[in-house]
């Protein structure tokens, strides 16, 4: 089967995600950790990126990120990968490839998913079993988004912003939303995009980016009667399952003001 074409848009985040090889470790000591994200900070600087959010896991990596370029996470991807498995394979004495195939990526639509996208990648390390509380995981950007803890590799998406009138309002706010897990069916359209190689939003945002000549076709278009498969059959059912969702909202972020700040918030509704 013909790969699925990315869509890379300039100015809109992306979900991108990397995975060892046959699911083996990318990590072995803390010095990897620290060489990969050096690259990250480095690569993202070449590229003109910025990142919200990250988590390294051991197996595995997520990435949030925006670029002014539409080749731009495609360059980040390849520049930090080819960087990093050079200083894999010579400081443990190996050779070949580290990673299993290509990356996977989806543009995320903000205004819908970009909260619960940032929640999905930072709650890894606790929905794995590794911590209790994304704050005693070292290797992601929850203490800085959370406790204000400093990175510099981090740039703050607007959305964010409008957490809060100042950052330990922002900071707070934000620490209400890990309160509970990502719900269900957020993390099944978050899964499903990165497999799809869909975009993460309302239909119409997909109906709108699918229909700028990216070669992405809608869920289930495309093939001709009896070519589809159950990949096609899942996209859509979750498809048919949001669009009902949206006939109930018209957004999945409502506005939530704290009385005793005057600060204001938002709230996960779906």
């Amino acid at each position: 089967m013909p790969r699925r074409p990315r869509i890379q848009l300039a100015g809109l985040p992306t979900h991108l995600v990397q995975r060892g090889i046959n699911r083996e470790p990318c990590f072995f000591a803390e010095e990897d950790y620290h060489c990969y994200l050096h690259w990250l900070q480095k690569s993202t600087a070449d590229w003109n990126c910025t990142i919200h959010a990250y988590v390294l896991m051991t197996n595995h990596v997520h990435l949030l990120i925006s670029a002014e370029r539409n080749e731009g996470p495609a360059k980040l991807m390849q520049s930090l990968g080819r960087r990093y498995v050079q200083y894999i394979n010579r400081a443990y004495k190996r050779s070949g490839s580290l990673w299993e195939g290509r990356y996977k990526s989806s543009v995320v639509q903000a205004e819908t998913y970009l909260l619960a996208c940032m929640r999905y990648i930072e709650l890894n390390p606790v929905r794995s079993g590794m911590v209790a509380d994304p704050a005693h995981y070292r290797w992601s950007s929850y203490r800085h988004n959370g406790l204000g803890q400093a990175d510099a590799r981090l740039t703050a998406h607007p959305l964010y912003h409008s957490l809060g009138r100042g950052a330990e309002g922002r900071r707070a706010t934000y620490r209400v939303l890990f309160r509970a897990e990502v719900d269900d069916e957020a993390i099944g359209d978050i899964r499903l995009a990165l497999a799809q190689s869909q975009p993460l939003g309302d239909t119409r945002f997909a109906e709108r980016i699918c229909a700028r000549g990216y070669g992405v076709p809608m869920p289930g278009e495309g093939r001709g009667e009896g070519k589809r498969d159950e990949r096609d059959w899942r996209t859509n059912r979750i498809w048919s399952l949001r669009r009902k969702r949206e006939m109930k909202m018209n957004v999945m972020l409502t506005p939530l003001v704290f009385h005793a700040s005057n600060d204001i918030g938002w709230r996960i509704v779906a």
